[in-house]
């Protein structure tokens, strides 16, 4: 927004004004679009400066003095995740910039944004937001410096952060600020956070629970034999005292327990403290975790040297018709016109998609969803997303028809939840589906079939594709659900991510074993039959994620030989903020269990560049490039066997000219790698065919970010357009 656009409005001034570390595209899977037409629906005048110049605070002044507050984003990513490799080299380009851009934001973009605000005006409050907020409201490692970072509150001077699903409470603020209340006096609300004196307590009735440090078992001892006592001569006779007692039924003790519940304030250890003990930063990674169903979620406190962090419980699901409001408000569903024609990768993944849910219940430790969204799914009407879909129809340029995907953070989670809201206020599992698909989840995928049959029949909508990522262990309990994918909604490909095929790193990911996507092709390539079509799946995987090792690696490389499967373009694990694999990766424990000092499970954290290359190389095992270095790890790893020229070997004996060479070797050659002496033995592909690149998983905009992974396609099929996952 600018000065002349304010003006054509008739506003001298704005009461919010939203930074952002995005390009401002007017859509909701864009969290800047979502909170400016919220806010705005209240009434409120808002204002949007759009990837400023961080340079200086000029910038942060264009539209002028906000009559509310600066409300501040680093955008729908990360801000060093969007700028950084999992091998920390800058990026060459920004999907959330026209014509993909790099270095249009700062690193750490919402600390630094937030002190421009804070320069340009001093008196205005300043409230952070979006994920980059949500992951770093505790003290967190941090991957990019390799050290333990402060909460990012007391880095940027915030008066106020607001974490997970900021709807009602960014709203709340806005109205109570503009009734005059003073920020500093905004305690109350579910899913904030903000910087207090030591000791401070919200009142009288609250209590600390004192988490600091790691339980230790005391001495055993036997307990003595009442029977063996002594009876003393000169013992005086005891003294009866009569009392009444009052019957407490079981209704009144568990109102009086979730009472003291909610006035109890758990306290972790202290950023001093975790900063250089790995032990009590894994006790405080799981304390958190487990504090985080919104049914019994309690408050949580961290010393940040004289200062505390409060953290207040997270923020309570939006109902369907909250959730309906939020996503039906009238955006304009494309880029701002200042941007004229510029493309911008982000909105050009999304722009025939619509959300249908949000949150995940996978738990998947590598993951940052459920820090964000939470772990209860929030679904949308089936009548507001078919209406969604005819405005897109309606109104988006460029519409021809295809809906490139209905979904969110996972495609077949829509209208999933515990068959129990009791049961669900009380959980404290970190996972629904791990080890095993919990009893008292329903598994019901109707709704989601009797939402694509709606959609697809829609006047002007001639196939509906599904694009998120497929959660397989959920589908094989609804095989009408598949046939109905298969059947419809498969464009040759499906994404689905097993993740590995070894137990010991599905254990530290919390994932279920390659049986379940055995079970799933099975039913995939049956229906794909029945349907008359050659349809393939895309398997992701994670290279170098904690509790990996390279006999893993190994193992997994087998299975993809030996189910013809060839990736292209592989990437690390990427420990982000807060995540629990993250937790592993940091401290080598394992946060999944009660913390030890002494003993306790161990995880290996891969973190070498050698090993790290190694890892990824497994899952090229095809590309000669890598050759060199597998057979040094084989050797290594007393597998010569598997060096040599046979279908069971995983490669050949022998190096074409010009490959394997390093970084150094191939610019002193031009970078222009000879022609091989001889043709490449490559693994058996589909006769007829040739190969193809497979695609790296992308990040869809609006729903939290993941670890990297690699993805592959059956060797000898052609390549396709990418998708959003």
């Amino acid at each position: 927004m600018s000065r002349a656009e304010m003006e054509q409005l008739g506003w001298d001034s704005c009461d919010i004004i939203l930074i952002t570390g995005d390009a401002y595209i007017d859509h909701p899977s864009f969290g800047m679009a979502l909170t400016g037409r919220l806010l705005e629906a209240q009434g409120f005048r808002v204002g949007i400066i759009s990837q400023p110049d961080w340079h200086s605070a000029a910038d942060f002044r264009r539209l002028g003095k906000p009559n509310l507050f600066f409300g501040v984003t680093a955008g729908n990513m990360d801000s060093m995740i969007n700028r950084y490799t999992a091998d920390r080299k800058p990026r060459s380009d920004d999907a959330y910039t026209p014509h993909a851009v790099a270095d249009k934001r700062p690193d750490r973009a919402l600390t630094v944004y937030a002190q421009r605000c804070r320069e340009a005006f001093s008196g205005v409050p300043v409230v952070i937001g979006s994920i980059e907020a949500s992951l770093r409201r505790i003290a967190h490692y941090d991957y990019w410096s390799d050290k333990v970072r402060r909460s990012v509150l007391p880095d940027s001077k915030a008066d106020l952060l607001i974490f997970g699903n900021a709807e009602r409470a960014l709203v709340e603020v806005a109205h109570r600020l503009a009734q005059g209340e003073p920020i500093s006096s905004i305690r109350d609300l579910r899913g904030t956070a903000f910087m207090v004196p030591p000791g401070w307590l919200p009142g009288a009735e609250w209590s600390q629970l004192d988490s600091t440090e790691i339980d230790t078992p005391g001495p055993v001892e036997r307990p003595k034999n009442p029977y063996d006592a002594e009876e003393s001569p000169a013992a005086a006779k005891p003294v009866v005292v009569e009392k009444t007692v009052r019957l407490v039924s079981r209704e009144e003790r568990l109102r009086a327990w979730r009472s003291e519940r909610a006035h109890t304030v758990v306290r972790l250890p202290s950023y001093e403290q975790v900063k250089g003990d790995p032990v009590l930063y894994a006790h405080a990674s799981r304390t958190f975790h487990l504090e985080s169903n919104p049914g019994n979620a309690r408050a949580l406190v961290q010393a940040h040297g004289e200062r505390d962090v409060w953290l207040n419980p997270p923020p309570l699901p939006l109902t369907t018709a909250e959730l309906d409001g939020v996503y039906e408000l009238p955006y304009a569903r494309r880029p701002h016109p200042a941007y004229g024609e510029a493309k911008i990768p982000a909105w050009e993944m999304i722009r025939f998609s619509v959300n249908i849910m949000r949150g995940c219940f996978g738990g998947c430790t590598f993951c940052s969803i459920t820090e964000h969204e939470g772990r209860i799914i929030q679904s949308r009407s089936e009548a507001s997303v078919l209406r969604e879909i005819e405005e897109m129809r309606d109104k988006t340029p460029g519409f021809t028809g295809v809906v490139s995907d209905l979904g969110g953070p996972t495609a077949n989670m829509y209208h999933l939840k515990c068959k129990d809201e009791k049961i669900e206020a009380a959980c404290r599992r970190l996972s629904c589906v791990y080890p095993d698909i919990c009893e008292n989840m329903n598994t019901d995928h109707a709704p989601l079939i009797s939402l694509y049959r709606k959609a697809r029949s829609l006047k002007g909508v001639k196939k509906i594709q599904i694009g998120s990522g497929l959660r397989y262990d959920l589908a094989v309990r609804s095989p009408e659900y598949i046939r109905e994918l298969v059947t419809h909604h498969v464009g040759g490909y499906l994404k689905i991510a097993p993740e590995h095929t070894e137990a010991g790193p599905l254990s530290k990911m919390m994932k279920p074993g390659i049986g379940a996507y055995d079970r799933f092709k099975q039913l995939f390539d049956r229906f794909s039959r029945e349907a008359g079509k050659e349809q393939y799946l895309i398997p992701y995987f994670i290279a170098a994620h904690p509790g990996t090792t390279d006999e893993d690696m190994l193992n997994l490389a087998l299975w993809l030989k030996k189910n013809n499967f060839r990736l292209d373009q592989v990437q690390a694990f990427v420990p982000t903020p807060m995540a629990l694999a993250t937790t592993m990766y940091h401290t080598e424990k394992n946060p999944l269990r009660k913390l030890q000092r002494q003993g306790g499970e161990s995880v290996g954290a891969v973190r070498g560049a050698r090993q790290r290359r190694l890892h990824k190389a497994f899952l090229r095992y095809h590309d000669p490039d890598n050759w060199p270095l597998l057979r040094e790890a084989l050797q290594e790893m007393g597998r010569t066997d598997l060096i040599g020229n046979g279908k069971r070997q995983l490669v050949p004996a022998w190096q074409p000219a010009g490959t394997g060479l390093n970084c150094a070797q191939k610019k002193a050659v031009g970078g222009k790698p000879a022609a091989p002496a001889k043709p490449f033995a490559a693994s058996k592909a589909v006769p007829g065919k040739k190969a193809y690149p497979a695609r790296v998983s992308g990040v869809r905009p609006a729903s939290g970010q993941s670890a990297g992974k690699t993805s592959g396609k059956p060797a000898g099929k052609p390549a396709t357009r990418k998708t959003p996952r």
